[in-house]
């Protein structure tokens, strides 16, 4: 079977690279397009092939700037893509992100299709309901993470498939302090982190470690005490670095996706969580104990939480217990045999 995966904008590249592997080790003939990651270095394929196709220009020129010539060179590059897409001959289409729906409302597909609705329906155009409607009846089938991300596109008259997201696989060790709280991945207003900032401060001989590269100004966050910032894009060893000095992580969020890649690999490292329950979030620290999930928004119940797990010897042993649970079982491989069995039901 021919299978091409597609994510023009770079958006999941970590996602991409486990899930085209897997699929390889599985006995796909996988080819992952994409665009240049601008962020940092990518593992070598292996058991697959990459090529770095799409959005020639603004990869490369740009790479980590923010220059305001991107995005527009971007979209006009984006009329490749389309017709890239389009054209393309494979068995299966298994597209990861549509980066300008407004046009991307236009394609069309000479192979079975799939979409990986990995945020639901993004910020930006989180409001158009009728657009995102037509945009994924325009695929043979849509997958989320979520049984809350189902729902979620079930009121849009979609019915996708539920595959769990997997967890990353880490080196990371457990050589925590005891009292470490760890806000890991890219910064961003939806990721709350000033309710981390906040639970920290209420919780006395604690640290809070935030690592992940700030894609939102942090004003006024950087003066709080207690806490270590590390800060960019970080290696393979630096995320295995910080996931050792963790003893819990929190995801505070508001409900703007189905899953964080960021709580899988905290997860994945063995490391308790403390979440919020918006989204899809709460499902593996629920189903596999691996920490607590509190109402949104609410920083007592955060604060509480953590506490109860930093202060009580059994119940971390315990949440860990269910970090190693969802480890062995959230699986790429498994991930890769459910994909198959989807992409065989098209053909």
């Amino acid at each position: 079977m021919r299978v091409l995966l597609a994510d023009p904008p770079a958006f999941t590249p970590w996602y991409d690279h486990e899930l085209a592997a897997a699929l390889g080790r599985a006995g796909v003939d996988v080819e992952l397009a994409t665009s240049r990651f601008r962020f940092g270095a990518l593992p070598a394929a292996v058991g697959y092939r990459r090529s770095e196709r799409f959005y020639p220009l603004s990869s490369r020129l740009f790479r980590r700037s923010r220059s305001r010539l991107r995005l527009p060179l971007k979209a006009v590059e984006h009329l490749d893509v389309l017709r890239s897409l389009s054209r393309a001959q494979a068995d299966v289409v298994h597209l990861q992100w549509l980066a300008l729906p407004q046009a991307d409302v236009r394609l069309r597909f000479r192979s079975p299709s799939v979409f990986t609705a990995h945020d639901l329906l993004p910020r930006r155009t989180a409001s158009r309901t009728d657009l995102w409607r037509r945009l994924l009846q325009r695929f043979d089938q849509v997958i989320v993470h979520s049984e809350r991300g189902r729902s979620a596109l079930a009121e849009l008259g979609v019915d996708a498939r539920v595959i769990r997201h997997p967890v990353y696989p880490s080196a990371a060790t457990h050589a925590d302090d005891g009292r470490t709280i760890l806000a890991l991945g890219v910064i961003r207003p939806y990721k709350g982190l000033p309710d981390a900032i906040e639970a920290t401060r209420r919780l006395a001989g604690t640290r809070l470690l935030v690592a992940g590269d700030p894609a939102m100004p942090l004003d006024g966050l950087r003066e709080a005490e207690r806490v270590e910032w590390r800060l960019g894009y970080l290696s393979s060893s630096e995320l295995d670095r910080a996931l050792s000095e963790a003893t819990v992580a929190v995801f505070p969020y508001r409900a703007e996706l189905d899953q964080s890649g960021a709580l899988l690999q905290a997860l994945g490292a063995g490391v308790p969580a403390v979440v919020y329950d918006v989204a899809g979030l709460g499902e593996p620290v629920r189903e596999y104990g691996a920490g607590r999930v509190v109402p949104a928004g609410d920083v007592e119940a955060l604060t509480a939480a953590v506490d109860g797990l930093l202060g009580d010897a059994d119940a971390l042993t315990a949440a860990r217990a269910g970090a190693e649970r969802a480890r062995s079982e959230l699986t790429w491989d498994a991930a890769a045999t459910q994909h198959l069995d989807l992409y065989r039901e098209l053909l």
